[in-house]
């Protein structure tokens, strides 16, 4: 008899629906065909252990198994409770009437229960796109899944749950979310507090002038300083992601399996990956393409401290993506998009020992020392974060204030507004949403300068030797703190301060 039943395969963050076709006939045998890779391949052994421990058993017949399309990889253990059903099926042990209706994924351990598994969300997705009714998945999937509308979550706990729902004798119970809900119940609980910062007045309005522009950000002070702190505090004064937002970045964790039980994503992910991370992790990629920490900040954070003490290659990298933003992964056979829309935040020390220009350290480095570790920072990387700022240690006096700085409730609410102002600006472009997006183009467009702005960025431009880049980061960070003040130009003193946060571009640093 043949059956066929539905899976699903995740191929970067898209879903595609496989047809699992299952023939049973005279003989003796088990054929898997389909390009299965070596877990799929070893579900027979799993599928027989599980079925005879809940009293049902494997036909000994000939059993040939197709998974179509033949030309994509199947991968993963995801696929046994789709396999165990379709068997079940074939060989007339469950009912089968409305099989068709169903997309089945779960990797069955050897007793029957159900393990979780990766990509649930772009699973749902497609298969209410594709018009299917149900989707069964373990039970610890089933709140990520029911994000999605239109389409019943069935979420089970082992296979005997799934016989008992097709059987009749038990259904399971569908899992039901109210997404709009819940996302609007959870938007606003900041985890860290700009309140718990004391001083630092100044690098508080860069990080604000960062949030409400999407700008990157490089922060250079010794050790001890706050830089950490800062960069920890700076996802609490972004704006609340948008529902779409939350929807994209659930989509690509739940790829690498990080939203089990947790159900949509409601606060900005913010990602700080160690400096001994290779470039594969960081940008994605590998045998079976994964999403890297760069995508996995999508919509939120990229903390790298100790910028220097990071593979130059690894660094690198980065060029492509923050540009795009976007990760392009190509293979011979195939290519692979991952979303990276993310703010950079970088830290690092001004010197080797971290102590550059400070009389009251015994630890200095020679000048050779000093352009040794600078130059781990290529010029085209530094050219791509539009803000840099030295961080210089709180004094005694204000580490022992008992008055808590302002909250980032308060600063979030003019970043939101001055995000509000660029997304009515931009909103005939689909493509950009706020400054740091602005192409060259719109740059032209919306940064236009007086003759008295022209001058004085003119005469920076030359002082500094600063790059074309890097111009037009000072015109995205000026139009930025335009829009702080709610200023409709860019007046002369917006220029004035969207220079000053060039630090490395300086010839005290670099010369």
């Amino acid at each position: 008899m043949l059956v066929k039943v539905y899976g699903s395969s995740v191929f970067g963050i898209e879903a595609t629906t496989i047809t699992v076709e299952v023939n049973i006939d005279k003989g003796i045998g088990y054929h898997l065909v389909g390009l299965p890779d070596k877990a799929v391949s070893e579900s027979s052994y799993r599928i027989s252990a599980a079925l005879a421990n809940n009293n049902y058993k494997l036909p000994g017949k000939k059993i040939i198994i197709n998974m179509a399309p033949a030309d994509i990889r199947k991968e993963g253990a995801a696929y046994d409770l789709t396999l165990a059903i379709g068997i079940l099926a074939a060989s007339k042990q469950i009912q089968s009437s409305n099989i068709e209706e169903y997309i089945i994924m779960g990797e069955l351990s050897l007793d029957g229960s159900l393990q979780p598994i990766k990509g649930a969300l772009p699973m749902a997705i497609k298969a209410r796109e594709e018009g299917f009714k149900y989707l069964i998945l373990p039970k610890e999937n089933a709140k990520e899944a029911a994000i999605v509308s239109n389409l019943t979550i069935l979420g089970a706990e082992s296979i005997i749950e799934v016989i008992n729902h097709f059987n009749g004798d038990k259904l399971i119970e569908p899992t039901i979310v109210d997404t709009r809900a819940e996302f609007y119940k959870h938007i606003d609980f900041p985890e860290f507090d700009f309140a718990d910062v004391k001083g630092q007045e100044s690098i508080k309005r860069c990080m604000e002038i960062a949030a409400a522009g999407g700008h990157n950000i490089i922060l250079i002070g010794p050790p001890g300083a706050g830089k950490t702190m800062l960069a920890k505090r700076l996802p609490s004064i972004l704006p609340p992601m948008t529902l779409h937002e939350a929807l994209e970045t659930t989509k690509i964790h739940s790829v690498v399996g990080k939203v089990q039980n947790t159900g949509l994503m409601y606060q900005r992910p913010f990602r700080s990956p160690h400096h001994t991370i290779s470039d594969v992790a960081l940008v994605g990629g590998g045998q079976y393409p994964q999403p890297g920490e760069i995508s996995l900040a999508h919509n939120g954070v990229l903390f790298l401290d100790e910028l220097p003490e990071f593979k130059r290659t690894v660094l690198e990298v980065m060029r492509q993506p923050l540009e795009d933003r976007e990760v392009t992964i190509s293979r011979a056979r195939f290519t692979v998009n991952y979303p990276s829309s993310f703010m950079l935040v970088a830290s690092m020390n001004p010197s080797p020992s971290g102590y550059f220009n400070n009389s009251d350290s015994p630890m200095t480095s020679s000048p050779a020392e000093m352009q040794r570790y600078l130059s781990k920072i290529s010029g085209p990387l530094l050219d791509r974060i539009d803000i840099h700022i030295e961080v210089t240690p709180v004094p005694f006096d204000k580490l022992s204030e008992e008055r808590k700085g302002e909250s980032s409730v308060d600063i979030r609410k003019r970043v939101t507004k001055a995000r509000e102002i660029q997304t009515e600006r931009y909103k005939n472009f689909e493509n950009t949403h706020y400054n740091a997006q602005m192409s060259v183009k719109q740059i032209r467009e919306f940064c236009k300068l007086s003759e008295e702005s022209k001058q004085l960025l003119k005469i920076a431009m030359e002082k500094l030797n600063l790059s074309a880049r890097a111009y037009d980061r000072i015109l995205k960070v000026s139009r930025t703190i335009a829009d702080l003040a709610q200023a409709k130009n860019i007046e002369s003193e917006h220029i004035t301060e969207a220079i000053q946060y060039r630090s490395l571009d300086r010839e005290g640093w670099l010369n």
